[in-house]
């Protein structure tokens, strides 16, 4: 067996939850990996869909310490955001270990114990580094589609190429749904499924609210006033994290002048066709189904979860000392899973570990510093 690896913290997550938190734990001079399950830095931003635009525009995706590459009002494809990761880990020399899928987390005494395939590592403090979004959520009815239909979850979605001549439906009317429904429209027939979750009454795109509106929106309102320590912030939350966030770009109006039709929400599957709500039955070719996903954190064998979801203060982990998150929905403020918000989270968590560094005594007691020179240091390329 492969000699186990020490390291006083592992990040789990090279995302910008992960390097965010690398960065600040390097600058607090704690020896630290990061492990990522992809091939390169930025791989879960280049496997989307291929039209995607970011929300948030030129000084809203910097992560601390290197500003972003663009133009001040430029908002961002998915492709430039995976770009911008990889050179910001190749920028502060970020120790990232790539193709490392961690199957197990555990701890034996006051040591954290993580098993990366035929690897393993041991740590006095790990940072899960990742959202609530890890696996395609898709319902149990959809294997009884019938064969002949093709269908896709959003994730596994690239561009309407993917699909076959004939109508689409598109299961899930939040922010994936709309993008997805209109990046179909121009070639096939699109019926869109699904709650009205809502919209912003501005719209991005236009200077003016460029300038004026979207500082005030992710500044004041997403950053600093819906945030867990006020009242109106903790009233929002569940709403948020149960429902999804209102539609950004997109509005009611754009989907009805790109001749998408709006209908209900889906019910299940009759006889090998979709059924709606009000009893309809769909004779479509095509599902997309922009349903969600479940958090995916089944490898963490602690009882830290309510509802799937991990019990924590700002990402702290109150039972299970040693233990933290970044890059949650919602684990702070609403920006908290934002490029322009998770900065301030990893800053925090990172402080906190400081701080228990410091003082061993109240924290899993340090069995030694690894040798920073050794760190596996990331290359750019797979």
């Amino acid at each position: 067996m492969e000699k186990t690896k020490r390291y006083t913290v592992i990040v789990i997550g090279g995302g910008q939850a992960g390097l965010c938190t690398g960065y600040y734990l390097a600058q607090a001079g704690i020896s630290f990996l990061i492990l990522d399950a992809g091939e390169c830095i930025g791989d879960t931003w280049r496997k989307r869909w291929d039209s995607l635009r970011l929300f948030s525009y030129g000084r809203f995706n910097a992560l601390p310490g290197l500003p972003f590459p663009a133009s001040k009002y430029h908002f961002p494809t998915k492709d430039e955001m995976a770009d911008y990761l990889e050179q910001y880990a190749k920028h502060f020399q970020l120790p990232v270990k790539l193709r490392s899928k961690v199957d197990a987390l555990r701890r034996e005494g006051k040591t954290y114990k993580i098993k990366c395939g035929e690897e393993f590592y041991e740590a006095d403090h790990v940072v899960v580094a990742m959202s609530n979004y890890q696996y395609p959520k898709i319902p149990p009815f959809a294997s009884e589609l019938d064969a002949t239909v093709v269908q896709l979850h959003s994730s596994a979605y690239e561009n309407s190429l993917q699909l076959q001549p004939g109508p689409v439906l598109i299961v899930g009317a939040g922010n994936s749904g709309a993008e997805i429904a209109l990046d179909v429209c121009n070639r096939h027939i699109v019926l869109l499924a699904g709650r009205d979750t809502g919209h912003v009454p501005f719209n991005i795109d236009n200077r003016n609210v460029q300038r004026f509106i979207i500082p005030i929106v992710f500044r004041l309102i997403f950053h600093r006033l819906l945030t867990t320590s006020t009242i109106i912030g903790r009233k929002v939350k569940p709403k948020v994290v149960s429902m999804g966030a209102p539609l950004i770009r997109q509005k009611p109006g754009n989907l009805l002048r790109a001749g998408i039709k709006r209908l209900p929400r889906l019910k299940g599957i009759k006889d090998g066709r979709p059924e709606l709500e009000n009893g309809e039955v769909l004779d479509v070719k095509n599902v997309i189904w922009c349903t969600g996903f479940h958090p995916g954190f089944s490898w963490i064998h602690f009882p830290i979860f309510k509802d799937g979801e991990p019990l924590h203060e700002r990402g702290v982990v109150s039972n299970e000392p040693g233990l933290y998150f970044v890059g949650l929905h919602f684990l702070f403020a609403f920006s908290s899973p934002m490029i322009q918000g998770v900065g301030r989270d990893a800053k925090y968590v990172v402080e906190f570990i400081r701080r228990r560094v410091m003082m061993p005594h109240s924290a899993p007691q340090s069995r030694g510093i690894a040798d920073t020179t050794s760190r596996p240091i990331y290359e750019p390329g797979s």
